[in-house]
């Protein structure tokens, strides 16, 4: 353990070092990276200079429209911060009687989240490309950050060492004191767990800070979720849970996590995924599930990101999209006059 302890320390430190002497190169190469995002995430729908109906897939989306990155009388109005927590966040359901959404609470669900897809880094890169559209600066500082989770870590893991070894001292002379109260009585005397309960609950929640300061440095580089399986789900039900769930996947679809935005069916919604008139046909339950966990897995360089569905929120959508069986196209039907 010391061991350990001694190597995370000493990892920590030469990373802060490492940041600070190559905080130079970094910003250059932030501002490509940002861009390169952008173009491959959100060109799309907010265009390359980040005008409105510019992207190509603006016309097509439902309102609201993407907002106007280009305006600075507008951004300049926003934090760093609040662009970031704009593209990290949860998705909200804002259907009548969905989520309780905050009166400063980002809810437009055609605008998806990228908590799921991105690293902080990245997304940080983006939010310093956007500023460039409208004319200003990235002010947040992003080395800063990453030197306070290396801090965060390290001080979590001495936190940690120092509750283990509490732990074990009073877990010893528990022991021990159950020894020698069965030497005087010539009898069996059961170690009092109680006596070191306090120690072990210190070193249960030492423990959980430790993995959440861990978490939260490998998110800062690097993709949540990536190399992560998604469990084949079962979707078993009876024709009267199946349709249930499918209402409740289509509020979603359409209220919760903006499939619109970016998927028509009957001809309205975006252009950017594969219409889905024909999902119910084309598309198996299992792959549907496991594509809306952790697209990325499935396909690395996939424009949609991960919104985070919940199990039960992935199986009410399948459910939904296997409802969808639009008769197939003929080509020799003649084309209603426009």
């Amino acid at each position: 353990m010391k061991a350990a302890r001694l190597q995370v320390i000493g990892t920590v430190a030469g990373l802060i070092g490492v940041w600070a002497m190559t905080a130079g190169g970094c910003a250059n190469e932030q501002q490509k990276r940002g861009q390169e995002l952008y173009a491959h995430y959100c060109m799309h729908c907010h265009g390359e200079s980040g005008r409105q109906n510019e992207g190509f897939n603006w016309s097509a989306m439902p309102d609201p429209k993407p907002k106007d990155l280009s305006n600075k009388s507008e951004m300049s109005t926003f934090k760093d911060e609040d662009i970031f927590n704009t593209i990290s966040r949860d998705m909200k359901d804002t259907s009548e009687g969905g989520d309780k959404i905050g009166d400063d609470e980002f809810a437009v669900p055609t605008m998806p989240t990228f908590k799921y897809t991105l690293s902080e880094d990245e997304i940080w890169a983006i939010v310093g490309h956007v500023r460039t559209l409208h004319g200003m600066k990235l002010e947040f500082k992003v080395e800063e950050r990453k030197k306070e989770l290396a801090e965060g870590l390290k001080a979590a893991q001495e936190k940690f060492d120092a509750s283990k070894q509490a732990y074990e001292a009073a877990e010893k002379k528990a022991s021990e004191d159950a020894e020698k109260k069965s030497a005087e009585t010539k009898k069996d005397v059961d170690v009092d767990e109680s006596a070191y309960a306090k120690e072990q609950a210190a070193m249960g929640q030492a423990k959980k800070e430790l993995d959440a300061a861990q978490l939260a440095l490998n998110n800062f580089s690097g993709r949540p979720g990536k190399g992560t399986s998604v469990a084949r789900p079962d979707l078993t039900a009876t024709a009267e849970q199946a349709a249930q769930q499918a209402e409740l996947g289509k509020r979603l679809y359409q209220n919760k996590y903006g499939c619109n935005g970016c998927h028509s069916i009957g001809g309205e919604g975006g252009k950017v995924g594969p219409a889905l008139d024909r999902a119910g046909f084309r598309l198996n339950g299992t792959w549907v599930y496991r594509w809306l966990k952790n697209p990325q897995a499935m396909k690395p360089e996939t424009r949609m990101p991960a919104l985070g569905l919940s199990d039960a929120d992935a199986k009410a959508v399948a459910h939904y999209l296997n409802t969808l069986r639009a008769p197939k196209e003929d080509p020799a039907a003649p084309k209603p006059a426009s």
